[in-house]
Order: C-alpha cells, then structure tokens, then sequence
C-alpha cells in the first residue's frame, strides 16, 4: 500500500494510480478540464509518453517523480495554466517555448494563419511577411512552415517577446527566414509587405479585471489591454498599413468576437477596406482580411 502525508503523491503509487489521483485532486478545485490537464502534467512530469502509461501504469512514480508531479499540481491548483507549467505549447502543430512576455498561443489564433493560407497565394512563390506584436512569434514561425520561400520581420515592444520568438523561429527550422526587431507597431518599418498579420491586444482595459485567472494574472498586460474600448491597437495598425502593404497585399487581424463592426467602422475611415471575415470554431467572427479597396469593395462574411 502506498504511503503519502497529507494530499502529497508516495513515491511508490503506481503510475495510473497517480493519474487517477492528480484528476481527483484537479477536480476538487473546480477545473473544469481536470482530467486532461491531469494527464498532461501526469505525462509531463513523469517523463512519459501515453503508450508508456498504458503499457506500464502499475510502475510506481519515484521519488523525483512524485516531487515534479506535487509541484506541477501545486502550480495548476494555484490557477497557473497548464501552457505556463510546461512552458511550451503547440501552435499549427508545432512547439513554442512561452516566456512571461508571451502570450500562450490559443486554437482561436490559428484561424489567422487559416485566413492567411486562404488568400490562395501560390505556395512556392517568394513573398514578405509582418507580424506586428508578435510575441511568441507563432503566427510568422507558422506561415514561414506553410510558405517555404517567404521571408518576415516579427516585430513586438518587448525585448524578451523577441528573444523568445527568435527561439521559437530556431527551434522550428525558419531563423533562416526569419528577422525580429523591437518596435512600435509599424513606425520605423517601410514596405512592401505582401501579408502583415496581427493578433494585437484587444481587450478593454476595465474588463481585465474580470477575466480567468489564468488568463489575468498569468499573461501579460501588454498583450491584454487594447485601451479604454479595446480598439487602440487597430487604430494604429489600420492607420500605418495602407502604407506598408504591397499593391494586393492583405492585412490579416484577429478581433474579438463583438469587434467586428467598430473594425469595419476604423476601416471605412482609412484606404482599407474589410475584405472577408473568417470565423473561429465557436463560429465567432475572429479575423478580418483587409486591403486597398473603394467602398464599394466585395466584402465576403464566408471568407
């Protein structure tokens, strides 16, 4: 029979027992996805991969493990996101190391890269990316995978968001295509850019407060706060892109599910117009494709 003080995990307790344990104890704290988020930090911790659990879940957990797995259950039961446990999370399929500078990449932020494959540009041919306040980097390091001769320049205001992102880059295979520089959105930066993509901040400040905790107390500020109505960010970048792109070149930003009029209204007060709009999987309006148009322009919510 396996010993343990309190709630701590005995370094005899066979592996799947632990599992079971950790969900329980995840559970108790109202997560609502405890059970996977215990078999992640299970996995983790113990070094596993789920065919080892499977094939030896009665192999007690160890010493080591019964202290790395305490200590991630510690963190997770405190409110830190599994993403900020691990320290890396996959994005398009592939990993990225996080920073506290960083945002965790989420499935909604994938739809930026899916609207920006859907532009139809030909897969083989050369063209330069932008990706303003681009953190992790997972946006540019996921279209430069996608487009192989593409070149880009990430550009984010903090120096620990591009050192992280410059990582990412290497750790993915794309450094060589890839420049990140500090800056202010797209002040300093002359064109052309055939694709600028962006997910900037676009939440209001007074409602951060009230976000998860995960999500307030765990990402950055920076990242987060889009001003008094959360449109700061667009204001700037639809203001500076008309000069940066490309002649048919395309604006790509995420919004937030209600922002999709205040955007076409930013829009219809500059030289771009709303193109299409792509929806998340919650079938949430989540990006909108902009470029030089009249105000006539086709404008498709199926994008």
């Amino acid at each position: 029979m396996s010993r343990e003080v309190g709630d701590g995990l005995a370094p005899d307790l066979p592996r799947a027992q632990a599992l079971v344990r950790a969900g329980a104890r995840l559970a108790g704290r109202g997560i609502e996805t405890a059970a996977l988020d215990a078999r992640i930090l299970t996995l983790d911790s113990l070094g596993l991969s789920a065919v080892d659990l499977a094939l030896r879940g009665d192999e007690p957990i160890g010493p080591e493990g019964a202290a790395r797995l305490e200590a991630a259950l510690a963190r997770r039961e405190a409110g830190e996101p599994v993403a900020r446990i691990l320290g890396t999370w996959d994005f398009w399929g592939l990993p990225f190391r996080l920073s506290p500078a960083t945002l965790v990449p989420r499935p909604d932020t994938e739809t930026v890269v899916e609207a920006a494959l859907a532009l139809g540009l030909p897969r083989e041919a050369p063209r330069r990316l932008l990706d303003l306040g681009t953190g992790s980097g997972c946006l540019l390091v996921a279209l430069l995978s996608e487009w192989p001769r593409a070149i880009g320049l990430g550009l984010d205001r903090s120096h620990e968001a591009l050192l992280t992102a410059r990582d990412n880059a290497l750790r993915n295979a794309v450094a060589a295509r890839a420049l990140f520089v500090r800056g202010d959105w797209g002040a300093a930066l002359r064109g052309p850019f055939d694709v600028i993509v962006s997910n900037p901040p676009y939440i209001a400040a007074r409602v951060i407060a009230g976000l998860a905790e995960e999500v307030r107390s765990h990402d950055p500020r920076l990242a987060l706060d889009g001003g008094e109505d959360g449109l700061d960010a667009y204001r700037v970048i639809i203001a500076q892109a008309p000069e940066l792109l490309a002649p048919g070149g395309r604006l790509v930003v995420e919004m937030g599910f209600d922002q999709e009029g205040p955007l076409r209204a930013l829009a219809e007060g500059s030289d771009l117009r709303v193109l299409g709009v792509r929806r998340d999987l919650a079938g949430h309006s989540r990006v909108a494709v902009l470029g030089h148009g009249s105000a006539g322009a086709a404008d498709s919510s199926s994008f």
